[in-house]
């Protein structure tokens, strides 16, 4: 019973993995599109670099061009050296006149520090959504004022211990309806239920994060979505 047990788990893993969508071919930026002078393909992963000789104006992006999400369930490895980045989804392209790969929406936050790294947050989209170790509601009052109901289900600080520091991570983020989890190497880091009607998006772009700023680098493998 064990043994049958353990073998429809290996099963259902393998229907798990046979289902997934690989978005990197490991080897170029097809299916992709970003500014070449701050994208690139490195030894099997996409790299992101913001140099003293050539800063980013502003934050740019690399979009996937492969069509928009709506629910979903992706995972990525990412590894950071110095700076702030994130995984864009649900997102929309900024109004405006600019080059083209500046982005907006909910984001799945990462950084080299200490603080971030697991949160939601709204970029160009109402900021900070939900901090490491809160399930966030989001709601408007009356008067139309976003309102952000937390419930703590965790330490952030201990929570954050899971994140190696200058290394691969596992980035994994659900999307079912207007719930969002994010989690890292297995862990849940945060969650938001969006009720803000006016603001919340059913669907949109998936995107990489090159924040501007100091000199940084970061890069990302093993995309896969379901």
């Amino acid at each position: 019973m064990k043994f049958d047990f353990i073998m429809l788990l290996s099963f259902s893993s393998l229907i798990w993995a046979e289902s997934r969508k690989s978005l990197f071919d490991g080897e170029s930026l097809k299916g992709w599109d970003g500014n070449p002078n701050y994208w690139r393909v490195q030894e099997g992963a996409i790299l992101g670099e913001n140099t003293k000789e050539m800063p980013t104006k502003g934050n740019t992006f690399l979009i996937w061009k492969g069509g928009t999400l709506r629910d979903f369930d992706l995972t990525l490895e990412y590894k950071i050296e110095a700076g702030n980045s994130g995984i864009q989804y649900r997102s929309f392209i900024k109004p405006g006149k600019h080059d083209g790969w500046r982005v907006g929406g909910y984001q799945a936050d990462f950084e080299a520090g200490d603080r971030f790294s697991g949160i939601c947050y709204g970029e160009a989209f109402r900021g900070i959504l939900s901090m490491r170790g809160d399930k966030t509601t989001l709601t408007l009052d009356d008067k139309g004022k976003l309102q952000k109901k937390k419930e703590n289900f965790g330490d952030p600080k201990i929570i954050g211990k899971v994140v190696k520091k200058g290394e691969w991570n596992t980035y994994r983020i659900t999307a079912e309806g207007f719930h969002f989890t994010h989690y890292i190497n297995g862990v849940k880091t945060t969650e938001l239920i969006d009720e803000d009607k006016n603001k919340r998006r059913g669907d949109g772009l998936l995107a990489l994060q090159l924040h501007s700023g100091p000199p940084m680098k970061v890069y990302f493998k093993n995309i896969l979505l379901k």
